[in-house]
């Protein structure tokens, strides 16, 4: 998908239509690995796609809540503020998302 630099500085990464319900997809953007997610609320969380223990593909992880579980040591991340919860320790990037229309943007 072609990547379009708005004004405003966010990025159209992606298409609402195409993500799953609590099913990750991997975007690129520049060399960086970005995680997306709508959660059940139909929200959308976009957070970087490497667990700080492994580097394994959080966009492959299991949805739960507002969490990601880590596809190969079951680390549990927070969507909101990228935090591993206790008692293992680290934290993945987030960005802001804003969804118009059909159109998921994030600040890059």
């Amino acid at each position: 998908m072609e990547k379009i630099k708005e004004k405003n500085g966010q990025i159209k990464i992606a298409h609402l239509s195409e993500l799953p319900l609590l099913i990750g997809k991997e975007v690129v953007i520049a060399g960086f690995e970005i995680a997306l997610f709508k959660l059940a609320n139909g929200t959308v969380k976009a957070i970087e796609n490497k667990c700080p223990h492994k580097q394994g593909p959080l966009s492959q992880g299991i949805v739960s809540g507002d969490y990601v579980f880590c596809p190969l040591h079951d680390r549990k991340i927070s969507l909101e503020d990228g935090l591993v919860q206790k008692p293992d320790v680290g934290c993945v990037k987030t960005y802001d998302v804003t969804v118009i229309d059909d159109n998921i943007y994030i600040d890059f």
